[in-house]
Formats: structure tokens, C-alpha cells, sequence
């Protein structure tokens, strides 16, 4: 993958401004901060975030790709002032979830997510530049 930044630009902070990438594309639906049974666990923010990235690497997984093979995410916050204030513990957990990968990345503040008890849902867009061979 390639990041992209015009020369001139002030460099972007979590995120890159965009990304050129070619192999096969992956499409991840987006994940809520729920466990593998469906359940949440918890209501706080940052922990559904970690828990939302670590279901996005799950199915990744499925496709041999992981964290470096992210082009874009989106994420849909139902509050943005919490998402907003929570910038260094969030910084944090991605870090420990994804590593110092920073793709394109767009953040949306939403009325409401489908699962009531949903805080944020990420979706993602890979490409994985060496796929597997299907068998």
C-alpha cells in the first residue's frame, strides 16, 4: 500500500489521507462492540471500539488478511463529543488492536446504530496483495 499525502499538507493524526492499494479487495460489514456470542459485554465507548477492531480482524482473518491490509475504515459514533473526548484512551486501544497501521479513515456521528446498546460500528475495505489460492 502506498499512503497518500500531498506535499504540503499537515500530516493527518490517526489516520492517512488516503491510500493506493491494489490485490484482492475484502469488504467487512460494520462491526459493533459486541462478543462472537452477539452479547455486550460493556457500554464503554473505548472497550466496545476494541472490542468492534478485534470482530473487524476476526473476519479479516477469514480472508488471510489482518491490520496492514486495511485501506479504509469508516466508524459511526452515536455521540461524537464521547468520541471526541475519549482521543487518547481511543488512540491507545486501537494502537493495542491494530498495531501503527493508520488507514484512510472516515468518522461519522449517527443518530442511532441498530443494536440499541451499540456505541460505534466499523466497517472496513482490505486489500490483500497476495491472496490465498481457493481450494
Amino acid at each position: 500500500m502506498e499512503i497518500l499525502q500531498p506535499p504540503g499538507w499537515p500530516r493527518p493524526r490517526g489516520y492517512s489521507n488516503g491510500i493506493a492499494a491494489s490485490g484482492r479487495v475484502v469488504f467487512v460489514s460494520g462491526m459493533v462492540g459486541w462478543n462472537a456470542e452477539g452479547e455486550f459485554e460493556t457500554d464503554d465507548f473505548v472497550l466496545q471500539v476494541a472490542q468492534a477492531l478485534r470482530n473487524v480482524l476476526a473476519v479479516l482473518a477469514e480472508a488471510g488478511a489482518g491490520p496492514a491490509d486495511i485501506a479504509r475504515m469508516t466508524w459511526y459514533v452515536v455521540d461524537r463529543d464521547e468520541y471526541l473526548q475519549a482521543a487518547k484512551r481511543l488512540g491507545q486501544a486501537y494502537r493495542e488492536v491494530m498495531g501503527d497501521h493508520f488507514p484512510a479513515m472516515t468518522a461519522v456521528a449517527v443518530a442511532a446504530l441498530m443494536p440499541a446498546r451499540a456505541r460505534v460500528e466499523i466497517e472496513v475495505t482490505a486489500v490483500v496483495e497476495n491472496p490465498p489460492l481457493a481450494g
